[in-house]
């Protein structure tokens, strides 16, 4: 598959961040980002409020119609989403390389478990990667992925 390299102004890049992403997501990029944050303020979880902010800024940009499904309910897939938004802010001087990791790896763990089942070549990569970080990193890691899981909503379908 090409890499998606979605415009600012193009249909995927505006209905994603605005209105629909999948069925695992009730809001558009934009809305859901600003549950995230909702919830980090709530707990007082402030170590994680840039990653937060930052975790799917590269998902507009990858957004591409899957399969028949995407097709069918008008929905998006978003392959590699955490590595395009690790990317866009890499470089950016201001923020920590603690929060940089957090947007790149925020979505490992259910890379593992979805992986394993259908693409083992791809489970052994993000397997490695995982037995690579801390064990701290690891916790925070889980700890991250349900205050995105809150900033979801309630399945669409």
């Amino acid at each position: 598959m090409n890499r998606v390299n979605n415009s600012f102004f193009s249909r995927p890049f505006l209905e994603s961040l605005f209105f629909v992403q999948n069925k695992w997501h009730q809001h558009g990029v934009l809305v859901h980002t600003l549950r995230v944050i909702y919830h980090i303020l709530k707990a007082k979880e402030f170590r994680f409020f840039a990653a937060g902010l930052l975790h799917d800024i590269g998902k507009p940009f990858c957004a591409f119609k899957k399969d028949e499904e995407d097709i069918e309910f008008e929905e998006y897939s978003f392959t590699d989403h955490e590595e395009r938004s690790y990317e866009i802010i890499k470089n950016w001087f201001f923020i920590s390389e603690y929060t940089k990791n957090i947007v790149r790896y925020h979505y490992l763990i259910r890379d593992i478990i979805k992986s394993k089942e259908e693409d083992y070549a791809r489970y052994e990569r993000k397997k490695k990667i995982w037995d690579s970080l801390s064990e701290d990193f690891k916790k925070d890691l889980e700890k991250f992925i349900q205050y995105d899981d809150l900033g979801k909503g309630k399945k669409r379908r």
